[in-house]
């Protein structure tokens, strides 16, 4: 009588390989997170048996899938896919990853290797997808950007406008993709915004309520128009975010600042004017469409058969 499979291995975090834990703390992510993750991504795939992997494939069978990349990019997320497998089937698989994180890929390379029971295969092959699709989307957008800002002293910069329970996945895939963090959280540093300005009675109000109550936090405050810029460089304010400027106005405002401020341009940039932007001598490109309009790269799983 052919036997099918029944469950999951479930593999228990202690149980997972030290280096593949090492390899996460060194790229910035909590392993104990990353663990909780993946096992609330496979609980919501699978919150009972996988009926059509588990009817259809004996549980002797076995095959080797890769991940393909099908178009051209950054990768990112290879050790949540890989947790993910080894979360799914155990350490008894043999898995391989000719590239790393960060790496620059063609359509058509393969960029992990599995080896396991087929039916298992299949049912971690969505979550697995999931992760790495999408965080090598964000990987392949920034390095968009990295690309057209070459020549510029300037550097592409991440926003808080991240899917809840995604930030610390979304930011690790822009470092990937060569661009730089901004805050991670609403305690990281002070970024002062027009709200605050009106709810504070002006941009220096707000800048000294700040520093009063968190002296040893960074502040950075959004300027719209350019006498408040003037206001804050009076003041001596280092870092300071030109909201919606003009590429004249942006101009403008790096000449009157004179280096004394670091400079951050946002709003509306799109790939096509960021070079005009940074060739204006602002020390960042603020671009929130890294981590929410990024659209995941095109990955499959294929198995050899």
């Amino acid at each position: 009588m052919t036997a099918y499979v029944t469950s999951i291995v479930a593999l228990p975090y202690a149980e997972l390989p030290a280096p593949l834990l090492e390899e996460l703390t060194a790229a910035g992510l909590d392993p104990e997170q990353v663990y909780a993750d993946v096992v609330a991504g496979i609980a919501e795939d699978l919150p009972g048996d996988d009926v059509t992997s588990w009817a259809t494939i004996p549980a002797a069978d076995t095959d080797i899938a890769d991940f393909v990349a099908r178009q051209d990019g950054v990768v990112a997320g290879l050790a949540l896919a890989e947790l993910v497998f080894r979360y799914v089937m155990g350490n008894e698989i043999r898995i391989e990853r000719p590239v790393a994180d960060g790496a620059h890929v063609a359509k058509g390379d393969v960029l992990l290797t599995v080896e396991a029971p087929t039916a298992l295969l299949l049912t971690a092959e969505r979550t697995a997808l999931n992760f790495t699709c999408h965080l090598s989307g964000v990987a392949t957008a920034t390095a968009a950007w990295v690309t057209v800002l070459e020549g510029t002293s300037a550097r592409v910069r991440d926003t808080r406008k991240t899917i809840p329970g995604y930030r610390s996945y979304d930011k690790y895939a822009v470092r990937c993709g060569g661009g730089v963090n901004h805050r991670r959280d609403l305690t990281d540093q002070a970024l002062v915004k027009d709200n605050h300005v009106i709810a504070a009675g002006g941009v220096i109000a707000a800048y000294e309520l700040i520093a009063k109550r968190y002296p040893d936090k960074l502040i950075q405050v959004e300027v719209d128009r350019m006498s408040q810029l003037q206001e804050l460089l009076d003041y001596g304010v280092t870092e300071i975010l030109l909201d919606n400027f003009s590429i004249e106005e942006t101009r403008a405002a790096v000449e009157l600042t004179a280096g004394r401020a670091r400079l951050e341009a946002s709003g509306g940039l799109t790939l096509e004017s960021a070079a005009v932007v940074a060739a204006t001598g602002v020390d960042f490109i603020a671009v929130g469409a890294l981590t929410h309009s990024a659209k995941v790269m095109d990955i499959a799983m294929d198995l050899r058969g």
